[in-house]
Order: C-alpha cells, then sequence, then structure tokens
C-alpha cells in the first residue's frame, strides 16, 4: 500500500479540450495521467495498469486517480464543462468493486453526475471486451455519460456499436490521420457517424493535427474534435478556453460550399421548456395553463436538453383529492428526473436530410423531432412541419437534380462556379469538363436506350473514380462536369486520363461483336453521308483557378478548351 500511495503521489493530470466541431467552443476535456516517467520501472501508461492489474490493486488505483483528476477539474471555471475519464475494462472483474464510489466524489466537490462521461475503451483482449459491455450497463444504470474510446480497433467493431446505446463514440486516431488524403478512411468514418447519429449517439474525432483533416472530419458529420490542432494536453487548467480563436477562424475561413441543406428557422416551435429543477407544483400548473402540449421538454441548469415529460405520466397525482397539496408540500414533492422520458432530439448542424432520415428510423409514436445547438435545447419540429419539410426536400432534390443519373443539374452547377469565381481564391480548385465524342452517331446506330447506358455508366465510373470530396454534376446530353478544391493538378491530370481509359474500354462492351471487332461504326454525319466513325470516347477539358487567376477570362478560357479537347485522348488544360 505504501509503494502505491508513493506511486499515486507522482502522478498528475493533463486536459486536452474536445470542442463542438462547428463553433469551437469547448465541450469536454479529457483527463490524462502524466508522470509515468518518473516511476521506476513504468514505461507507459498502460504499464501502470497492467502493474496494478497484476497487484489486485487496479480497482483501489483508479478509485484514487478519480478524484484526483475531479479535484482538479473542479477547478475549472467554465460553465457545464464536461470530463472524459478514461476506465480500464479490468475492474469489473475486481472483487472490491462497488457502485456509489463516483456519486460520493462528485458530492465531495459539488459536482452533478452530467459533469462526467467515462471513456471506455473497445482495444484489448477478448476478456476486456466482455467486461467493456458490463461496464458499460453498469455505468448506464447508475446514470452516467459513457463513451467508447478508440473505436474502430476492436474486435467487437460494429456489434458494440449496436448493443452498447453509450453516448458517444470517439473515432480512433488511426482513421482520422491524412483523412483527407485517405478516401477509404474517409468513406469508413462518414459511415460509422452516419450510423452513430441515426442510433442518437455523437462522434468524436480525435487526434486531428491538421486544417484539412479538421475540415473533413467537419464535413462528414462529426460533432466534436479533438487534437494538437485544438491544444496539446495541458497540466495548466488556466491555459484551458472556453473558446478557441484558431478554430473559429478556420470555420470563417471556410467558404466550401455546403451540401448539408439548413433547417428554416419557421419550422422549429419554440415550445417554453422547464428546468430540472422546476417543482412538481410548477409542473401542474405548467400543464393546466399550457393545454397546447401534452408534453413539456425538460433541460438542465446549462439548457441542455434532458428528455419531456408527459401530461398522462402526472395525472394521476395532479387529479387525485390531495395531488396538488402534496406536491406544494417541499418534503414530499421530488426531483422532475423520475417523469423524464427520453425523446428523438438532432443537433441543426445536421441539416434536414439526416434529421428526416433519423425521423424515419426512431419515430414511432413521436409527434416530432426535438432540435438542439450544441447540445442546448432550440425548439421542436411536429409531424406537420416534417412532413411539410420532407415534401419541399424533394422537390428542391428533383429539381436540382438530372432525371437520368440523379447527379446535381446545372442549377447546382451554376452555383458552385459562382462561389468559386466570386471570392478571393486562397485555394486552388480545378474544373473538369467532360464531352462523348462521337454520341450522335451512336445513338443513331444504337439507339436512344442504349446511349442512356453508356451515359448511366459514365456517371457511374465518375462517382467511382473521383475522391467523395468532388462535387460530381450532369450537365445534360453526354455532358458532366467535376469539381475539386485543394488537390494536386498532376494527381488530377493523372485520374482524369485514368477516367478516360476506363470509359473508353468499358463502352466497347456496348457494340456488337463486328462493331468491336472494327473500332467504329458506320453511319451519316450532318450532311447525310455515310462515314466511319471511332467507338466512343470522351474528351476532357481541366481549368486551374487560383488566388492569381484572372476571372474575367473565365468563359473565354473555357471555350477555346473545350473546343481543343474535344476528340482529343489526353486532357487539355489550362490555368485561369
Amino acid at each position: 500500500m505504501q509503494k502505491w500511495n508513493e506511486i499515486i503521489a507522482k502522478l498528475d493530470y493533463a486536459f486536452q479540450p474536445i470542442i463542438y466541431s462547428h463553433t469551437g467552443k469547448i465541450y469536454a476535456v479529457e483527463a490524462l495521467v502524466r508522470g509515468v516517467q518518473n516511476i521506476d520501472g513504468l514505461n507507459c501508461i498502460d504499464d501502470l495498469f497492467d502493474k496494478a492489474f497484476n497487484d489486485d490493486f487496479l480497482y483501489e488505483l483508479d478509485l484514487q486517480l478519480r478524484e484526483k483528476a475531479i479535484s482538479k477539474f473542479s477547478n475549472i471555471e467554465i460553465e457545464n464543462l464536461k470530463i472524459f475519464y478514461n476506465l480500464d475494462n479490468r475492474i469489473i472483474y475486481n472483487k472490491k468493486y462497488t457502485q456509489g464510489n463516483t456519486a460520493k466524489i462528485l458530492d465531495k466537490y459539488k459536482l452533478d453526475k452530467n459533469r462526467i462521461c467515462f471513456e471506455l475503451s473497445e482495444k484489448g483482449t477478448a476478456i476486456e471486451q466482455n467486461a467493456l459491455s458490463s461496464m458499460i450497463q453498469k455505468y448506464k444504470e447508475s446514470g452516467y455519460s459513457i463513451a467508447i474510446d478508440d473505436f474502430g480497433i476492436g474486435v467487437s467493431g460494429l456489434k458494440l456499436l449496436y448493443f452498447s446505446e453509450a453516448h458517444v463514440i470517439k473515432l480512433d486516431r488511426f482513421f482520422i490521420t491524412n483523412i483527407d488524403q485517405d478516401s477509404k478512411k474517409k468513406l469508413f468514418c462518414s459511415s460509422i457517424i452516419e450510423m452513430a447519429h441515426i442510433m442518437g449517439m455523437q462522434v468524436i474525432a480525435e487526434g486531428i493535427e491538421t486544417a484539412k483533416e479538421f475540415y473533413t472530419c467537419k464535413d462528414i458529420g462529426a460533432d466534436f474534435i479533438q487534437g494538437y490542432l485544438v491544444q496539446y494536453p495541458t497540466l495548466d487548467i488556466n491555459e484551458i478556453k472556453n473558446i478557441y480563436p484558431n478554430i473559429v477562424s478556420l470555420i470563417n475561413d471556410d467558404k466550401r460550399a455546403n451540401g448539408n441543406a439548413s433547417i428554416d428557422s419557421e419550422f422549429i416551435e419554440s415550445i417554453i421548456a422547464l428546468d430540472i429543477n422546476t417543482s412538481l407544483y410548477n409542473l401542474f400548473v405548467h400543464f393546466k395553463e399550457d393545454t397546447k402540449n401534452n408534453f413539456v421538454p425538460i433541460v438542465d441548469d446549462f439548457e441542455n436538453f434532458l428528455g419531456i415529460i408527459y401530461e398522462s405520466d402526472i395525472k394521476k397525482i395532479s387529479y387525485s383529492q390531495y395531488g396538488l397539496s402534496l406536491a406544494q408540500n417541499m418534503t414530499y414533492s421530488s426531483s422532475l428526473i423520475k417523469y423524464i422520458k427520453p425523446a428523438l432530439s438532432v443537433e441543426i448542424s445536421w441539416g434536414i436530410d439526416k434529421i428526416l432520415e433519423m425521423y424515419n428510423l426512431k419515430s414511432k409514436d413521436s409527434l416530432g423531432i426535438f432540435i438542439t445547438q450544441s447540445g442546448k435545447y432550440k425548439g421542436f419540429i411536429n409531424l406537420n412541419s416534417l412532413l411539410t419539410l420532407s415534401y419541399k426536400r424533394n422537390i428542391e432534390i428533383a429539381t436540382n437534380q438530372n432525371p437520368l443519373t440523379k447527379l446535381p443539374g446545372n442549377n447546382q452547377i451554376e452555383k458552385y462556379i459562382e462561389k468559386t469565381l466570386k471570392k478571393n481564391q486562397k485555394n486552388i480548385t480545378h474544373i473538369i469538363y467532360f464531352d462523348f465524342n462521337d454520341f450522335k452517331p451512336f445513338n443513331d446506330i444504337y439507339g436512344f436506350r442504349q446511349g442512356d447506358r453508356a451515359i448511366l455508366i459514365f456517371s457511374e465510373l465518375l462517382q467511382k473514380r473521383y475522391p467523395k470530396d468532388a462535387f460530381i454534376a450532369h450537365i445534360g446530353g453526354d455532358d458532366f462536369f467535376v469539381g475539386l478544391k485543394d488537390h494536386k493538378y498532376q494527381d488530377i491530370l493523372n485520374l482524369t486520363q485514368e477516367v478516360q481509359k476506363e470509359f473508353k474500354s468499358t463502352a466497347e462492351n456496348i457494340y456488337k461483336k463486328t462493331d468491336k471487332e472494327n473500332g467504329f461504326i458506320l453511319s451519316k454525319d450532318r450532311f447525310n453521308m455515310e462515314r466511319r466513325f471511332d467507338l466512343l470516347s470522351v474528351s476532357a477539358a481541366i481549368i486551374e483557378i487560383n488566388s492569381k487567376s484572372n476571372i474575367s477570362n473565365f468563359d473565354n478560357t473555357l471555350n477555346i478548351l473545350k473546343k481543343a479537347s474535344k476528340g482529343s485522348r489526353e486532357p487539355i488544360s489550362s490555368i485561369l
């Protein structure tokens, strides 16, 4: 015991901020053990906990470290800040493990349960994985928030995501590092974020070190970010900020088009919320005076949405002979917590499409969906408004997309070009125009159905080969448009050449065997003269727009490039 007291005395906690990705405001800090290098025989934090486990001292160590972290955290003067505390999954197997110790520590430092979130790691042995599920249930039953750390690198994977019903998942930094350059990482993370949101979980992207990683994670829907780009872990609590200006600057400087349709405020109903500390009597009075709704949203001291209370759940008390009198009696009146029911809520930053998708998947008997902004209650969208939003969104999508390929159409292309040309170009944008060669004679001989098939083949090829952050659109007929930001010219040139070659090779399979063997078809030209036409191929014109571009030359340059590229097997390019 003396040995462990000496070890614990040498340890300290550093805090690293976790911030809202859309505002730069702090949400929480993660507590990270420091000072292990000062202890003989230990090289890293894992060594510390392995030694404690082998000495059968793991639970005692955790409780003392827990109090050390919470004690230091309690001195950070930022309202509603949360602490993320890492637990070793193996403590669940300790015979001395008992529930209620965290509540005592929090009470000692005058902190509520909602100020702490326990991080449980997905990595580890099979035994630790089993412990993870048990730990999640134990702490959730006690009313604590749970985050799954290192998500994506453990053996449980999606099964854990499905069964855990955790509040937060943290994408492991392996998937975040260079995510802006790795399409597979981006696809993996965006899929996980999508699933997490639909299941009511929030997502932290950890290990962010560059602006491009931040932008990518923000674009694919990560709710929070953590990493060196925001701040290194610090032992000095005075260095923890309420808002991070460097992230705010990145957000303000980000003028890129956002495809996530925003929600018009006219659809958000401002239903008055009650504070969790409201008395039972005042709750009765609220329902008596507000006859419009049979429920009331409940928020905490910091206006964070907690859930709703249905009038039907308290009717028996309020309508009883002595109900109101008992509610006014403070010795009888109790906290509203036991009456709160979970309700479907989403962040306003998620946009219309994801909100509608979540409602369709989780609505059940819900009469609508609650809207939050950075966790704080903002309002309610009822069923009628959701139906109207859905209808308007479907009309908008239909209007702005090509009916054949379902890709964005001319309206979206014009907006993309307008935004690209209007702003002061800090980043490099490449615009690519594609046009089929000898498409009319192909249509004349093989018919419009096969022509549509060729167009769909090319549409799918573009979506498969170009990065996920590319803006891919269908101008109409056999003309296509691709826009890319912050990519190297040589990479785009090489990829476009590959697309041209792949389309030519794939399109040959549409032709009859004899035409394919000949390498041409016979058809009439514009003068009604029969002549040979090559098999289908596609031309490409690439324009680079940068900070030195002369925007006034755009249309002229584009026309020259398109003419020059026609019939060419290689992309024709120019810097504007």
